[in-house]
């Protein structure tokens, strides 16, 4: 499928042939087709997760897992493919991408683990109904 508009030649304003060209917007054109797909499925998850949920026994934390993964694919794409990243050599994509890696495990680990464990012993401290609960308990041990 060939991509037209009405914009004058992108081949003479980007100095290049018309081959060269055609390669260019195929080359868009499957970066919109792959996040076209990305999106849909993130659509679909989002859309039937109480279903997957309850059939497979997941918490909501592997909902936050899914959509971070989906979101984390897209942007890489996007940088890969608009920002031109993919067309640098190896160690400079590392370079670039390394430390945001590393700080997107940084943030799962501290959502899934750190934080689901932080919180959960105020939970009961904030809940009004486990509050009072706790505090007939330590009234029954005085």
């Amino acid at each position: 499928m060939e991509f037209n508009d009405g914009f004058p030649n992108y081949e003479v304003i980007a100095q290049h042939d018309n081959e060269a060209g055609v390669g260019v917007r195929k080359r868009l054109m499957n970066v919109f087709w792959l996040l076209l797909v990305i999106t849909l499925i993130e659509l679909t998850v989002g859309w039937f997760w109480h279903d997957i949920k309850e059939s497979m026994h997941l918490s909501q934390t592997w909902l936050i897992i899914v959509f971070i993964f989906f979101t984390v694919v897209k942007a890489g794409y996007i940088v890969m493919a608009f920002m031109h990243l993919g067309d640098e050599n190896k160690w400079m994509r590392w370079m670039i991408l390394g430390p945001y890696a590393l700080f997107i495990v940084y943030l799962i680990y501290m959502v899934t683990v750190t934080e689901g464990a932080y919180s959960l012993g105020f939970r009961d401290l904030l809940n009004p109904v486990t509050k009072v609960a706790h505090s007939e308990h330590a009234e029954h041990h005085e």
